[in-house]
């Protein structure tokens, strides 16, 4: 899909917000965190992803990044006419034909790494050492929540696996915006996206990536437990 973004044109800092909320931002969380702690806790956390999508993806808009990204992405087109069909000129068959072309390019591109990413994830999926997390990054500590969003950067889970991880932190002491910025590091930024996006990413625009959304995030976690 981020291949499919811009390729079609769409601004670097918008295709970075969809990447950031689609995975943070969803009606699973909205309705698990509503029945596990409360309305307002649910709708904290929705539009605290949602505004950390909008910052991040509107700072790395104006970075202007593009040459950052792989060359390649901006070369995939329709074989044979080193161009993509513009779509009003395109029959059925001809629209069929190119999303098949399409398709095998990007898979040639990146298979083995979206395989890589899988098995890293499945292997660290549901995983959360809620017992170191709860002794380091415990409310006496000033450092808990960019040690949380550290822990949490390397492991994996979707947004459903990670609520009741959160809730067992919250039980056992855990600062509620340290949680959930922890919560926001595990969905957002992982180890298997990183290695997924190293293929259309330049090492510099990754690195950037990751370190405006972990900032934002680790913003998110000490207004929320000043607040909370």
């Amino acid at each position: 899909m981020f291949i499919g973004f811009v390729e079609a044109g769409v601004p670097l800092g918008v295709t970075f917000s969809f990447l950031i909320s689609s995975p943070m931002v969803n009606e699973v969380a909205l309705g698990m965190l509503w029945m596990m702690f409360g309305w307002e806790i649910a709708l904290i956390y929705i539009i605290s992803g949602v505004i950390i999508a909008i910052i991040a993806g509107t700072v790395l808009g104006r970075l202007k990044l593009e040459h950052l990204v792989e060359e390649y992405v901006y070369q995939i087109s329709s074989p044979g006419c080193g161009c993509a069909v513009e779509e009003h000129e395109q029959t059925w068959k001809e629209r069929i034909s190119y999303a098949k072309d399409y398709t095998v390019q990007i898979f040639k591109k990146v298979w083995i790494w979206v395989i890589v990413g899988i098995a890293v994830g499945a292997v660290m999926h549901g995983y959360a050492p809620a017992g170191f997390l709860a002794q380091y990054a415990g409310p006496s500590n000033p450092l808990a929540v960019p040690l949380a969003v550290v822990i949490g950067i390397p492991l994996y889970s979707n947004a459903a696996g990670m609520i009741p991880i959160v809730k067992e932190l919250v039980r056992t002491g855990m600062a509620m915006g340290t949680a959930l910025a922890f919560m926001m590091a595990v969905t957002a930024l992982s180890l298997p996206e990183a290695i997924i996006l190293r293929q259309v990413l330049k090492p510099k625009l990754l690195v950037t990536y990751f370190s405006i959304v972990g900032l934002a995030i680790i913003g998110i976690g000490y207004l929320f437990n000043v607040i909370l």
